[in-house]
């Protein structure tokens, strides 16, 4: 049996084991059983670069299976990457990046993109909704008294 260790800055005792971790990229997540120095509660391990290989290796699987989920959803919509990146948000260089791998999408995106995949339908209501918005460096943004306000020239009043 291995002999414990003390903790250099918590100094809890630490103990031989391995754990599970999850690691998670957009909606995939895989557990990895991780071998490290570990405390009696979930507090602070210690782990060499080789225990964590592990966990760096599933996490670039799945960075790369969810960015084929994602081009395979905007793929099913018929959509674009310029297309994708108004509707979803982030801008075609934004799905570009989603779709190589290089970038994994915020949280908001993921949450569009599984929908969607679950209920293409909504395409339109999503289409709709951004048709309608006022694009902010084009025409400015609506603040909440009514005025357009647009970056180059403040607050002005609303046409009529």
């Amino acid at each position: 049996m291995t002999q414990p260790r003390i903790h250099p800055e918590t100094g809890q005792v630490l103990r031989r084991d391995a754990r599970l971790q999850t690691v998670s990229v957009g909606s995939m997540s895989r557990e990895v059983e991780v071998p490290g120095w570990y405390p009696e509660d979930d507090s602070d391990s210690i782990h060499s670069g080789a225990e964590l290989q592990a966990l760096d290796q599933a996490h670039l699987e799945l960075r790369t299976a969810y960015a084929a989920r994602v081009k395979a959803v905007r793929k099913k919509l018929g959509l674009t990457q310029e297309e994708a990146g108004r509707i979803i948000g982030g801008g075609r260089r934004a799905f570009q990046k989603y779709e190589s791998g290089a970038t994994p999408p915020s949280e908001a995106a993921v949450g569009l993109i599984e929908i969607l995949d679950r209920h293409p339908e909504e395409l339109e209501t999503l289409r709709n909704l951004r048709s309608l918005a006022p694009r902010e460096g084009v025409g400015g943004r609506l603040t909440p008294t009514g005025k357009r306000q647009t970056p180059a020239t403040g607050v002005r009043n609303a046409a009529a």
